[in-house]
């Protein structure tokens, strides 16, 4: 009868010795849900970061930032967002998902790094495209990312606006010069990769808008294919946003992804950022790397068009002034083809 119970006294050790081995061995997962034209940086972050934290797996999840964001307020349990538009996150913010200081937890309004819009033509630049005006020359065709689904589409549109307003005094103008450019866009796709996608691979179009990230990897990849980026005479700035959810309480993921973020921010993170074509918010790193980045005017576009809120009501919304200028310049198209 002794030797049953120091049997099964010992066979309960070995189990609860397994039991605490496999909890101390369990992976932490981490989910990063984020805008489509960073996957390539994460990519190898990822891997850097877990050659520190070996015992995580950090899962990615990519697309448009408009799908995203809903995704995450419907129920996807992000553990971190990555977006390019603070009102993407001031929604998270409203559902419970993110605090209302999230810009304010993380160095530089939470942007460790950031882009501005340029163009990708062929190599050579057969059109001689150089600025805005030449987008809306006849013989061009234009591709960018939808505006009503992509945040990199709504900064190309609020860009080439941009211009608009310092090239032309009246309204009518600076509508005009939009209903132009607009008709020269022969379809709008999802997202800023796929936007990508049809005009390096399916050479659909003469000038893409996009990212000086996307432009140079696309370049830089493809560069067998030939194609060149062109910076504008006026851009804005895209920064990239990051901010933890409160799903990391619920996973037990919080010290890990403020861990995770912070590493953004350290000079490896930086220079990571900059060899991948984002624009480094430490100065430091950022002299490193001026062959890489042109001096732009980059303008900042809530100075220009004031906050999200009033950016969407104005431009965005359904029937609001893009979906008349585009439907304008579809309506013109077609007589034309009539």
């Amino acid at each position: 009868m002794k030797k049953g119970v120091v049997l099964l006294a010992g066979i309960f050790v070995i189990v609860l010795g397994l039991l605490n081995c496999s909890r101390q061995t369990e992976k932490k997962v981490l989910l990063n849900v984020a805008y489509d034209v960073i996957r390539d940086f994460y990519h190898d972050y990822n891997q850097a970061f877990r050659q520190q934290h070996a015992n995580i797996v950090i899962s990615q999840s990519h697309g448009s930032a408009s799908k995203q964001t809903l995704s995450v307020a419907k129920g996807l349990p992000a553990d971190i967002v990555t977006l390019t538009q603070a009102n993407d996150i001031d929604l998270l913010v409203q559902k419970g998902l993110v605090a209302s200081d999230w810009a304010q937890r993380f160095p530089n309004n939470a942007t460790p790094f950031g882009s501005v819009m340029v163009f990708l033509v062929k190599k050579g630049n057969p059109k001689q495209i150089r600025d805005w005006q030449d987008l809306t020359r006849n013989d061009v065709r234009v591709v960018f990312a939808n505006p009503k689904t992509s945040a990199n589409g709504r900064f190309a549109y609020l860009a080439a606006y941009s211009y608009a307003k310092q090239a032309f005094s009246g309204e009518a103008q600076q509508l005009d010069f939009i209903r132009r450019l607009l008709r020269n866009v022969p379809v709008l796709e999802a997202g800023a990769r796929s936007a990508t996608m049809v005009f390096t691979q399916r050479h659909f179009g003469d000038v893409l808008i996009t990212p000086e990230n996307e432009a140079a990897l696309a370049a830089q990849r493809l560069d067998t294919q030939g194609f060149s980026v062109i910076y504008p005479s006026l851009t804005l700035y895209t920064p990239v946003l990051v901010a933890e959810t409160t799903n990391t309480k619920i996973n037990g993921t919080h010290k890990l992804a403020q861990t995770y973020l912070q590493g953004l921010w350290s000079e490896q993170g930086q220079e990571l950022a900059a060899q991948h074509h984002f624009r480094p918010s430490n100065a430091k790193i950022a002299q490193k790397f001026t062959a890489l980045f042109p001096k732009v005017n980059a303008l900042d576009v809530n100075e220009q068009f004031g906050d999200w809120a009033t950016i969407n009501q104005q431009h965005f919304a359904d029937n609001a002034l893009f979906d008349q200028l585009y439907f304008q310049a579809c309506v013109h198209c077609n007589s034309q083809a009539d």
